[in-house]
């Protein structure tokens, strides 16, 4: 071996470890760790609520801190159920009320969407409807504050993806009967029922169910025991919804 050779095989090792340690492949390789820690914990949190019922969401949370800064109570009400502990006419209510294409879609409703902005485009000083689908509600209440940014969006649509992919239908939609809020700081179907009818949740008639859907789209503002004649109009629709009879949105006529 000469000594040009040795030199070399010598120099060989240096040039590896000076390419080794370039601050661009350090910080590259510490992204790429990051970008799989962060894809992979919504992962394991999807698969593990798969089968556990969480005893509280982000959105209790966050409300909950919310009204620790305001000097309110800190208070909510929820309790899980099973999944046949829940009246059926619940689970029809809420599809028929929130995502009637529940069962056909993969977690994004495009249907919907359009037709949202379609009745936007023709009342255009109403607020634009929402045309979230049930798997991406229960993504946003279940892991996400309420903020309302293109970052948290992308999450949501994250975790919906997950959800579909990692839950059967009849799961996501028990998730959401259990978190859904149907009074302020009342979360679920369990307290939703006894809190508006005194009634456990698997014994809610076809009407109170309706009325209970009929007001998840804000249920701070309205109230299923006590209906405004918008709610009621809502609920006659989700029955007429419940019974297979086509259905507008637009008959429910303005918010009261």
């Amino acid at each position: 071996m000469n000594g040009s050779e040795q030199v070399a095989e010598a120099s060989s090792p240096a040039i590896e470890r000076s390419e080794n340690s370039h601050p661009t492949h350090h910080w590259l390789k510490c992204l790429w760790r990051i970008v799989v820690v962060l894809c992979a914990i919504p992962m394991l949190q999807v698969l593990m609520l798969r089968f556990i019922n969480p005893p509280a969401t982000t959105m209790m949370v966050y409300q909950s801190v919310a009204h620790l800064f305001s000097g309110e109570r800190i208070t909510w009400n929820h309790s899980n159920l099973g999944q046949k502990e829940i009246s059926p006419y619940l689970y029809s209510a809420v599809i028929a009320g929130e995502d009637q294409r529940f069962f056909a879609h993969h977690g994004f409703d495009e249907t919907e969407i359009e037709q949202a902005m379609r009745a936007h485009a023709r009342h255009p000083k109403r607020p634009m409807r929402g045309a979230s689908t049930i798997s991406q509600q229960v993504a946003k209440n279940l892991f996400l504050p309420p903020w309302h940014n293109f970052i948290r969006k992308g999450i949501e649509a994250y975790y919906t993806v997950l959800i579909e992919l990692f839950w059967p239908k009849e799961r996501i939609l028990q998730m959401y009967a259990n978190i859904a809020e149907f009074a302020p700081n009342v979360y679920g179907a369990e307290a939703g029922a006894m809190f508006h009818f005194k009634r456990h949740a698997g014994q809610l008639t076809v009407q109170q169910a309706a009325q209970l859907a009929a007001v998840l789209p804000n249920p701070e503002r309205w109230s299923a025991s006590h209906p405004s004649p918008y709610i009621q109009r809502r609920a006659v629709r989700i029955l007429r919804q419940m019974r297979g009879i086509p259905t507008d949105e637009e008959e429910d006529g303005e918010p009261d």
